[in-house]
Protein backbone atom coordinates (compact mmCIF):
# COMPACT_ATOMS: atom_id res chain seq x y z
CA UNK A 1 0.00 0.00 0.00
CA UNK A 2 1.61 3.38 -0.94
CA UNK A 3 2.10 5.94 2.11
CA UNK A 4 1.67 9.97 1.34
CA UNK A 5 5.65 10.27 0.42
CA UNK A 6 5.37 7.33 -2.47
CA UNK A 7 6.46 8.89 -5.38
CA UNK A 8 4.22 8.50 -7.96
CA UNK A 9 6.02 7.09 -11.56
CA UNK A 10 2.89 5.86 -13.62
CA UNK A 11 -1.15 6.32 -13.69
CA UNK A 12 -1.39 2.26 -12.33
CA UNK A 13 -0.77 3.14 -8.87
CA UNK A 14 -3.50 6.27 -8.89
CA UNK A 15 -5.79 3.04 -10.01
CA UNK A 16 -4.26 0.97 -7.16
CA UNK A 17 -5.00 3.55 -4.95
CA UNK A 18 -9.09 3.86 -6.21
CA UNK A 19 -9.20 0.23 -5.85
CA UNK A 20 -7.88 -0.23 -2.65
CA UNK A 21 -10.95 1.57 -1.32
CA UNK A 22 -12.71 -1.92 -2.00
CA UNK A 23 -14.29 -3.32 1.00
CA UNK A 24 -16.48 -6.40 1.26
CA UNK A 25 -20.43 -5.88 2.33
CA UNK A 26 -19.40 -6.71 6.26
CA UNK A 27 -17.41 -3.73 6.38
CA UNK A 28 -19.32 -1.10 4.16
CA UNK A 29 -19.11 2.41 6.32
CA UNK A 30 -21.01 5.28 6.13
CA UNK A 31 -19.96 8.70 6.90
CA UNK A 32 -21.79 11.81 7.24
CA UNK A 33 -20.47 15.32 6.81
CA UNK A 34 -22.67 18.22 7.58
CA UNK A 35 -21.85 22.07 7.42
CA UNK A 36 -23.52 25.22 9.45
CA UNK A 37 -23.25 28.27 9.25
CA UNK A 38 -21.99 30.46 12.25
CA UNK A 39 -23.89 33.97 13.44
CA UNK A 40 -24.02 36.57 16.12
CA UNK A 41 -27.09 36.10 17.94
CA UNK A 42 -27.32 39.49 18.42
CA UNK A 43 -26.98 41.21 14.84
CA UNK A 44 -27.26 37.74 13.09
CA UNK A 45 -23.50 39.01 11.30
CA UNK A 46 -21.07 36.60 10.38
CA UNK A 47 -18.55 35.58 12.54
CA UNK A 48 -14.96 36.79 11.80
CA UNK A 49 -11.73 34.21 13.24
CA UNK A 50 -10.18 36.79 15.12
CA UNK A 51 -11.54 37.98 18.73
CA UNK A 52 -12.76 36.93 22.04
CA UNK A 53 -16.42 35.81 20.16
CA UNK A 54 -14.69 34.53 16.73
CA UNK A 55 -13.84 31.16 15.08
CA UNK A 56 -10.87 30.24 15.84
CA UNK A 57 -11.99 30.99 19.80
CA UNK A 58 -14.83 29.10 19.29
CA UNK A 59 -12.81 25.85 17.86
CA UNK A 60 -10.44 26.59 21.36
CA UNK A 61 -13.43 26.23 23.37
CA UNK A 62 -14.72 22.82 21.37
CA UNK A 63 -11.95 21.34 21.92
CA UNK A 64 -11.79 22.17 26.00
CA UNK A 65 -15.89 21.06 25.45
CA UNK A 66 -14.75 17.62 23.95
CA UNK A 67 -11.81 16.95 26.31
CA UNK A 68 -8.73 15.52 26.20
CA UNK A 69 -9.57 13.32 23.36
CA UNK A 70 -9.72 16.20 21.10
CA UNK A 71 -6.87 16.95 19.31
CA UNK A 72 -6.55 20.78 17.31
CA UNK A 73 -5.49 21.06 14.17
CA UNK A 74 -3.01 23.99 13.59
CA UNK A 75 -1.85 26.11 10.55
CA UNK A 76 0.82 28.91 10.97
CA UNK A 77 -0.40 29.36 14.73
CA UNK A 78 -4.38 29.62 13.72
CA UNK A 79 -6.61 26.51 15.05
CA UNK A 80 -8.50 25.43 11.67
CA UNK A 81 -10.05 22.69 13.03
CA UNK A 82 -10.00 19.43 15.81
CA UNK A 83 -9.63 15.90 15.52
CA UNK A 84 -12.45 14.53 17.93
CA UNK A 85 -11.00 11.43 19.02
CA UNK A 86 -13.68 8.99 18.16
CA UNK A 87 -12.84 8.82 14.40
CA UNK A 88 -14.30 12.11 13.04
CA UNK A 89 -13.10 15.93 12.76
CA UNK A 90 -14.75 19.56 13.04
CA UNK A 91 -13.23 21.12 9.83
CA UNK A 92 -13.11 24.78 8.89
CA UNK A 93 -14.44 25.91 5.61
CA UNK A 94 -13.94 29.41 3.69
CA UNK A 95 -16.75 31.81 4.86
CA UNK A 96 -16.38 30.15 8.75
CA UNK A 97 -19.00 27.34 7.86
CA UNK A 98 -18.23 24.36 10.64
CA UNK A 99 -18.37 21.34 9.56
CA UNK A 100 -18.26 17.44 10.94
CA UNK A 101 -16.19 15.10 8.67
CA UNK A 102 -18.11 12.08 10.94
CA UNK A 103 -16.42 8.91 11.33
CA UNK A 104 -17.27 5.67 8.71
CA UNK A 105 -20.15 4.31 11.10
CA UNK A 106 -21.93 1.05 11.03
CA UNK A 107 -25.38 2.05 10.90
CA UNK A 108 -27.65 5.25 10.85
CA UNK A 109 -28.59 4.76 14.97
CA UNK A 110 -24.83 5.39 15.32
CA UNK A 111 -24.06 8.03 12.84
CA UNK A 112 -26.84 9.99 13.95
CA UNK A 113 -26.09 9.44 17.47
CA UNK A 114 -22.97 11.12 16.20
CA UNK A 115 -24.28 14.01 15.26
CA UNK A 116 -26.07 14.69 18.16
CA UNK A 117 -23.53 14.69 19.92
CA UNK A 118 -21.47 17.14 18.04
CA UNK A 119 -24.69 19.48 17.65
CA UNK A 120 -25.31 19.29 21.48
CA UNK A 121 -21.05 20.34 21.84
CA UNK A 122 -21.29 23.00 19.15
CA UNK A 123 -24.72 24.23 21.15
CA UNK A 124 -22.41 24.69 24.65
CA UNK A 125 -20.04 26.64 22.83
CA UNK A 126 -21.41 28.89 20.69
CA UNK A 127 -24.17 29.81 23.61
CA UNK A 128 -21.47 30.57 25.71
CA UNK A 129 -19.99 32.90 22.84
CA UNK A 130 -23.22 34.39 22.16
CA UNK A 131 -23.29 32.63 18.29
CA UNK A 132 -25.58 30.77 16.77
CA UNK A 133 -25.74 27.67 13.75
CA UNK A 134 -28.02 28.11 11.12
CA UNK A 135 -28.95 24.81 9.23
CA UNK A 136 -29.74 25.96 5.62
CA UNK A 137 -27.90 25.10 2.30
CA UNK A 138 -26.75 28.75 1.57
CA UNK A 139 -26.66 32.38 3.68
CA UNK A 140 -29.85 34.10 3.73
CA UNK A 141 -28.96 37.65 4.72
CA UNK A 142 -25.48 38.67 3.74
CA UNK A 143 -23.95 39.51 0.88
CA UNK A 144 -20.64 37.54 -0.25
CA UNK A 145 -18.76 41.35 0.84
CA UNK A 146 -19.80 40.87 4.26
CA UNK A 147 -18.37 37.05 4.85
CA UNK A 148 -15.00 37.13 6.49
CA UNK A 149 -12.41 34.93 5.31
CA UNK A 150 -10.71 32.32 7.10
CA UNK A 151 -7.03 32.06 7.65
CA UNK A 152 -6.25 28.54 5.43
CA UNK A 153 -3.85 29.00 2.71
CA UNK A 154 -5.76 26.77 0.61
CA UNK A 155 -8.66 29.39 0.28
CA UNK A 156 -6.94 32.31 -0.44
CA UNK A 157 -5.55 30.25 -3.53
CA UNK A 158 -8.96 29.33 -4.66
CA UNK A 159 -10.11 32.41 -3.90
CA UNK A 160 -8.17 34.02 -6.64
CA UNK A 161 -8.50 31.58 -9.21
CA UNK A 162 -12.59 31.68 -8.36
CA UNK A 163 -13.41 34.48 -10.07
CA UNK A 164 -11.72 33.93 -13.75
CA UNK A 165 -13.34 30.16 -14.43
CA UNK A 166 -17.59 31.04 -13.42
CA UNK A 167 -19.72 33.24 -11.65
CA UNK A 168 -20.48 31.90 -8.54
CA UNK A 169 -17.36 30.39 -7.08
CA UNK A 170 -16.71 32.62 -4.24
CA UNK A 171 -20.50 32.34 -3.71
CA UNK A 172 -20.09 28.31 -3.01
CA UNK A 173 -17.13 29.17 -0.77
CA UNK A 174 -18.22 31.55 1.41
CA UNK A 175 -22.20 31.60 1.21
CA UNK A 176 -23.21 27.45 1.25
CA UNK A 177 -23.60 24.48 2.92
CA UNK A 178 -24.04 21.26 2.70
CA UNK A 179 -24.89 17.41 3.80
CA UNK A 180 -23.07 15.00 2.52
CA UNK A 181 -22.72 10.94 3.06
CA UNK A 182 -19.98 8.67 2.06
CA UNK A 183 -20.28 5.05 1.22
CA UNK A 184 -18.72 1.75 0.10
CA UNK A 185 -18.24 0.08 -2.50
CA UNK A 186 -17.23 -3.81 -2.72
CA UNK A 187 -15.12 -3.69 -6.04
CA UNK A 188 -14.91 -1.71 -9.68
CA UNK A 189 -18.76 -2.85 -10.96
CA UNK A 190 -20.67 -2.34 -7.42
CA UNK A 191 -18.94 1.13 -7.65
CA UNK A 192 -19.73 2.11 -11.16
CA UNK A 193 -23.28 0.55 -10.63
CA UNK A 194 -23.04 2.94 -7.28
CA UNK A 195 -21.69 5.76 -8.77
CA UNK A 196 -23.94 5.63 -12.18
CA UNK A 197 -27.13 5.56 -10.67
CA UNK A 198 -26.08 8.44 -7.44
CA UNK A 199 -25.34 10.56 -9.97
CA UNK A 200 -28.30 10.29 -12.75
CA UNK A 201 -30.16 10.25 -9.50
CA UNK A 202 -28.24 13.41 -7.47
CA UNK A 203 -30.93 15.81 -8.90
CA UNK A 204 -33.82 14.01 -6.78
CA UNK A 205 -31.68 14.47 -3.65
CA UNK A 206 -30.94 18.18 -4.43
CA UNK A 207 -34.68 18.71 -4.91
CA UNK A 208 -35.74 16.14 -1.70
CA UNK A 209 -33.27 18.32 0.62
CA UNK A 210 -33.97 22.45 -1.34
CA UNK A 211 -33.72 24.54 1.71
CA UNK A 212 -31.97 27.48 0.64
CA UNK A 213 -34.62 30.28 -1.11
CA UNK A 214 -32.97 33.30 -0.09
CA UNK A 215 -30.04 35.25 -1.11
CA UNK A 216 -29.09 38.99 -0.35
CA UNK A 217 -31.70 39.39 2.34
CA UNK A 218 -34.66 38.02 -0.33
CA UNK A 219 -36.17 35.46 -1.71
CA UNK A 220 -33.89 34.37 -5.01
CA UNK A 221 -36.14 33.05 -6.95
CA UNK A 222 -35.30 29.49 -6.60
CA UNK A 223 -35.53 26.37 -3.91
CA UNK A 224 -32.14 25.68 -4.11
CA UNK A 225 -29.64 28.62 -4.55
CA UNK A 226 -26.87 26.72 -3.06
CA UNK A 227 -27.38 24.08 -6.11
CA UNK A 228 -27.73 26.80 -8.68
CA UNK A 229 -23.94 28.28 -7.26
CA UNK A 230 -22.34 25.22 -8.44
CA UNK A 231 -23.84 25.46 -11.74
CA UNK A 232 -21.42 27.72 -12.74
CA UNK A 233 -18.64 27.66 -9.92
CA UNK A 234 -15.83 25.47 -12.45
CA UNK A 235 -17.17 23.57 -15.45
CA UNK A 236 -13.68 21.83 -15.95
CA UNK A 237 -13.80 20.44 -12.06
CA UNK A 238 -17.38 20.57 -11.31
CA UNK A 239 -20.88 19.14 -12.23
CA UNK A 240 -21.23 15.53 -13.72
CA UNK A 241 -19.00 13.34 -15.24
CA UNK A 242 -20.05 12.02 -18.75
CA UNK A 243 -17.33 9.48 -18.31
CA UNK A 244 -19.37 7.61 -15.29
CA UNK A 245 -22.36 6.99 -17.66
CA UNK A 246 -19.87 4.89 -20.47
CA UNK A 247 -20.62 0.99 -20.20
CA UNK A 248 -16.96 0.32 -19.23
CA UNK A 249 -16.89 2.84 -16.96
CA UNK A 250 -13.81 2.23 -14.20
CA UNK A 251 -11.31 3.10 -11.75
CA UNK A 252 -8.62 3.80 -14.97
CA UNK A 253 -11.69 6.29 -16.35
CA UNK A 254 -12.10 7.99 -13.14
CA UNK A 255 -8.25 8.69 -12.61
CA UNK A 256 -8.27 10.22 -16.21
CA UNK A 257 -10.94 12.43 -15.46
CA UNK A 258 -9.15 13.53 -12.02
CA UNK A 259 -5.86 14.27 -14.23
CA UNK A 260 -7.78 16.63 -16.37
CA UNK A 261 -8.78 18.54 -13.93
CA UNK A 262 -6.80 21.77 -13.40
CA UNK A 263 -4.39 21.89 -9.93
CA UNK A 264 -5.18 24.36 -7.54
CA UNK A 265 -1.78 23.99 -4.94
CA UNK A 266 0.94 21.99 -3.82
CA UNK A 267 1.15 21.88 0.22
CA UNK A 268 4.86 22.09 1.39
CA UNK A 269 4.93 21.56 4.97
CA UNK A 270 2.53 24.65 6.07
CA UNK A 271 2.97 26.51 3.14
CA UNK A 272 0.22 25.98 -0.09
CA UNK A 273 1.85 26.94 -3.09
CA UNK A 274 -0.19 28.22 -6.14
CA UNK A 275 -0.10 26.16 -9.36
CA UNK A 276 -3.93 27.40 -9.97
CA UNK A 277 -5.04 26.22 -13.32
CA UNK A 278 -2.09 23.97 -14.17
CA UNK A 279 -2.02 20.25 -15.81
CA UNK A 280 -1.52 17.08 -13.04
CA UNK A 281 -0.89 15.43 -16.06
CA UNK A 282 2.20 17.61 -16.58
CA UNK A 283 3.27 17.28 -12.56
CA UNK A 284 3.12 13.45 -13.23
CA UNK A 285 5.68 13.66 -16.25
CA UNK A 286 7.58 16.01 -14.25
CA UNK A 287 7.23 19.28 -16.06
CA UNK A 288 5.40 21.38 -13.65
CA UNK A 289 6.15 24.94 -14.22
CA UNK A 290 8.36 25.60 -11.72
CA UNK A 291 8.80 21.93 -10.52
CA UNK A 292 10.68 20.23 -13.97
CA UNK A 293 11.88 17.13 -12.81
CA UNK A 294 10.82 17.25 -9.68
CA UNK A 295 7.54 13.94 -10.19
CA UNK A 296 4.48 14.14 -7.74
CA UNK A 297 4.02 12.01 -4.78
CA UNK A 298 1.01 10.54 -3.32
CA UNK A 299 0.29 13.43 -1.44
CA UNK A 300 0.08 15.44 -4.00
CA UNK A 301 -2.48 13.62 -5.55
CA UNK A 302 -4.82 12.78 -2.44
CA UNK A 303 -4.73 17.06 -2.34
CA UNK A 304 -5.57 17.34 -5.79
CA UNK A 305 -8.69 15.06 -5.79
CA UNK A 306 -10.21 17.00 -2.96
CA UNK A 307 -10.39 19.83 -5.65
CA UNK A 308 -12.77 17.95 -7.77
CA UNK A 309 -15.95 19.09 -6.87
CA UNK A 310 -18.78 16.94 -9.22
CA UNK A 311 -22.02 15.75 -7.83
CA UNK A 312 -21.14 12.92 -6.90
CA UNK A 313 -16.93 12.46 -6.00
CA UNK A 314 -15.12 8.84 -5.68
CA UNK A 315 -12.19 8.93 -3.92
CA UNK A 316 -11.45 5.59 -1.49
CA UNK A 317 -15.34 5.60 -1.33
CA UNK A 318 -17.98 7.21 -2.98
CA UNK A 319 -19.41 10.96 -1.71
CA UNK A 320 -22.63 11.96 -2.53
CA UNK A 321 -22.82 15.86 -2.73
CA UNK A 322 -25.83 17.14 -4.04
CA UNK A 323 -28.02 18.40 -1.16
CA UNK A 324 -28.60 21.66 1.04
CA UNK A 325 -27.68 21.21 4.45
CA UNK A 326 -30.98 21.65 6.90
CA UNK A 327 -32.46 20.84 9.81
CA UNK A 328 -31.09 18.18 12.72
CA UNK A 329 -33.34 15.62 11.67
CA UNK A 330 -32.23 16.50 7.29
CA UNK A 331 -29.07 15.78 8.44
CA UNK A 332 -29.48 12.26 9.53
CA UNK A 333 -31.99 11.31 6.58
CA UNK A 334 -29.74 12.24 3.63
CA UNK A 335 -27.48 9.53 4.65
CA UNK A 336 -30.73 7.03 5.32
CA UNK A 337 -32.33 8.13 1.44
CA UNK A 338 -28.58 7.04 -0.11
CA UNK A 339 -27.69 3.82 2.28
CA UNK A 340 -31.42 2.49 1.50
CA UNK A 341 -30.81 2.93 -1.87
CA UNK A 342 -27.17 1.65 -2.37
CA UNK A 343 -26.54 -0.73 0.18
CA UNK A 344 -29.29 -3.36 -0.50
CA UNK A 345 -28.99 -5.36 -3.39
CA UNK A 346 -32.81 -5.41 -4.34
CA UNK A 347 -32.95 -1.57 -3.62
CA UNK A 348 -29.89 -0.79 -5.85
CA UNK A 349 -30.81 -3.22 -8.75
CA UNK A 350 -34.89 -1.17 -8.62
CA UNK A 351 -32.88 2.21 -8.27
CA UNK A 352 -30.15 1.51 -11.38
CA UNK A 353 -33.33 0.25 -13.60
CA UNK A 354 -34.92 3.81 -12.79
CA UNK A 355 -31.66 5.42 -13.85
CA UNK A 356 -31.01 3.48 -16.39
CA UNK A 357 -32.30 5.81 -19.68
CA UNK A 358 -30.98 8.76 -17.55
CA UNK A 359 -27.98 11.04 -19.87
CA UNK A 360 -25.68 13.18 -18.10
CA UNK A 361 -27.09 15.99 -20.68
CA UNK A 362 -30.58 14.72 -18.58
CA UNK A 363 -28.78 15.54 -15.16
CA UNK A 364 -27.20 18.67 -16.00
CA UNK A 365 -30.63 20.13 -16.90
CA UNK A 366 -32.59 18.62 -14.24
CA UNK A 367 -29.78 20.57 -12.13
CA UNK A 368 -31.35 23.76 -12.73
CA UNK A 369 -34.55 22.58 -12.90
CA UNK A 370 -35.16 21.12 -9.48
CA UNK A 371 -32.92 24.24 -7.58
CA UNK A 372 -35.46 26.18 -9.32
CA UNK A 373 -39.04 24.08 -8.69
CA UNK A 374 -37.77 21.41 -6.53
CA UNK A 375 -39.86 18.21 -6.61
CA UNK A 376 -41.77 20.13 -9.45
CA UNK A 377 -38.60 19.91 -11.64
CA UNK A 378 -37.88 17.33 -14.59
CA UNK A 379 -35.83 14.58 -14.73
CA UNK A 380 -35.34 13.20 -18.19
CA UNK A 381 -38.39 13.96 -19.15
CA UNK A 382 -39.90 12.65 -15.34
CA UNK A 383 -41.81 14.67 -12.69
CA UNK A 384 -39.19 14.67 -9.54
CA UNK A 385 -41.94 14.37 -7.28
CA UNK A 386 -43.17 11.12 -8.95
CA UNK A 387 -39.56 10.10 -8.61
CA UNK A 388 -38.61 10.70 -5.45
CA UNK A 389 -42.19 8.93 -3.92
CA UNK A 390 -40.30 5.89 -5.89
CA UNK A 391 -37.10 6.15 -4.63
CA UNK A 392 -38.21 6.99 -1.13
CA UNK A 393 -40.08 3.67 -1.23
CA UNK A 394 -37.18 2.01 -2.81
CA UNK A 395 -34.85 2.96 0.17
CA UNK A 396 -37.60 2.46 2.77
CA UNK A 397 -37.71 -1.22 1.34
CA UNK A 398 -33.65 -1.47 1.32
CA UNK A 399 -33.74 0.12 5.37
CA UNK A 400 -36.34 -2.11 6.33
CA UNK A 401 -34.34 -5.61 4.66
CA UNK A 402 -31.12 -4.33 6.70
CA UNK A 403 -33.02 -5.19 9.60
CA UNK A 404 -30.71 -2.65 11.86
CA UNK A 405 -32.15 -1.90 15.01
CA UNK A 406 -31.52 0.20 18.07
CA UNK A 407 -32.16 -0.66 21.80
CA UNK A 408 -35.73 0.13 21.45
CA UNK A 409 -36.10 -2.02 18.53
CA UNK A 410 -36.44 1.09 15.76
CA UNK A 411 -35.14 -0.06 12.53
CA UNK A 412 -33.26 2.74 10.41
CA UNK A 413 -36.59 3.62 8.44
CA UNK A 414 -37.54 6.13 10.95
CA UNK A 415 -34.74 8.44 9.35
CA UNK A 416 -36.97 8.90 6.36
CA UNK A 417 -39.40 9.99 8.28
CA UNK A 418 -38.69 14.12 7.12
CA UNK A 419 -38.62 12.87 3.04
CA UNK A 420 -42.39 11.23 3.68
CA UNK A 421 -43.67 14.57 5.02
CA UNK A 422 -41.88 16.07 2.12
CA UNK A 423 -43.33 13.59 -0.28
CA UNK A 424 -46.79 13.83 0.89
CA UNK A 425 -47.56 17.68 1.65
CA UNK A 426 -45.36 18.17 -1.73
CA UNK A 427 -43.39 20.86 -0.30
CA UNK A 428 -39.39 20.86 0.54
CA UNK A 429 -37.95 23.21 3.15
CA UNK A 430 -37.90 25.97 0.88
CA UNK A 431 -40.72 26.38 0.07
CA UNK A 432 -42.38 25.96 3.88
CA UNK A 433 -39.81 28.32 4.44
CA UNK A 434 -41.27 30.96 1.83
CA UNK A 435 -44.40 30.73 2.94
CA UNK A 436 -43.17 31.78 6.48
CA UNK A 437 -41.46 34.61 5.14
CA UNK A 438 -44.29 36.29 2.97
CA UNK A 439 -47.10 35.71 5.79
CA UNK A 440 -46.06 34.84 10.01
CA UNK A 441 -42.70 36.30 9.53
CA UNK A 442 -43.69 39.36 7.45
CA UNK A 443 -40.75 39.45 5.15
CA UNK A 444 -38.47 39.95 7.31
CA UNK A 445 -35.25 37.66 6.92
CA UNK A 446 -33.93 37.69 10.17
CA UNK A 447 -36.58 35.20 11.35
CA UNK A 448 -34.91 32.62 9.09
CA UNK A 449 -32.44 32.81 11.80
CA UNK A 450 -34.19 32.11 14.65
CA UNK A 451 -36.46 29.58 13.30
CA UNK A 452 -33.66 27.75 11.30
CA UNK A 453 -30.97 27.36 14.38
CA UNK A 454 -29.86 24.24 15.83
Amino acid sequence: MANHSTVITDTAQLVDWVAAGAKPKADWRIGTEHEKILFHRADFRPVAYDGADGVGALLGSLCSQIGEKAQPIMEKGHIIGLKDGDGGSVTLEPGGQLELSGAPLVNLHQTCAETGRHLKHMRAVTTALGLGMLGVGYQPKWARRDIPWMPKGRYRIMRDHMPKVGRFGLDMMLRSCTVQVNLDYSDEPDMRRKFRTSLALQPVATALFANSPFRDGKPSGLLSTRAEAWTDTDNARCGVPACVFDAGFGYQQWIDYILDVPMYFLHRGEDYIDVAGQSFRDYLASRLAGFEGMPPNMADFEDHITTAFPEVRLKQFLEMRGADSGPWANICALPAFWVGLLYDEESLAEAEALASHITPDDVMNARLSVATNGLNGQLAGEDVHKLATRLLEIATAGLRRRGICDDGGNDETGFLQPLKSIIESRKTPAEVMLELYHQDWNQDIDQVFTANQY
